[in-house]
C-alpha cells in the first residue's frame, strides 16, 4: 500500500467518524432533552428535586466551615502560647 493512500484511508475514516458522531450525538441529545420535558442538558445544581441532597451537602460544608474555625483558633492560641512561652524565657 502507497503511504499516501494510507494516510488518505485514516482521513477518510476520520472525516466519516466524526460526520456520524455529529450526526447521531445530536439526536440522542435531542431525545434525552424530550425525556426530560425540554429542559436540556442537566447541570449539578438544576433540578429542583434534588432538595433533600442539596441540604445534606449544605449541613456537611457548614459542619466543615465550624470545624475549619475550631482548628484556626486552635492554632492561633498554640502560637500565643508558644510566643508567651519565649517572652518569659528571654525575661530570665
Amino acid at each position: 500500500m502507497n503511504p499516501l493512500e494510507f494516510v488518505f484511508g485514516i482521513i477518510l475514516v476520520v472525516t466519516v467518524g466524526r460526520f456520524l458522531q455529529a450526526r447521531y450525538g445530536h439526536r440522542r441529545d435531542r431525545d434525552e432533552r424530550e425525556v426530560r420535558g425540554g429542559r436540556g442538558r442537566r447541570t449539578l445544581m438544576s433540578d429542583g428535586d434534588d432538595g433533600a441532597e442539596t441540604q445534606r451537602l449544605k449541613e456537611e460544608v457548614r459542619a466543615l466551615k465550624d470545624r475549619l474555625q475550631v482548628l484556626e483558633r486552635i492554632t492561633v492560641e498554640k502560637e500565643s502560647v508558644l510566643n508567651r512561652e519565649i517572652d518569659s524565657l528571654r525575661d530570665r
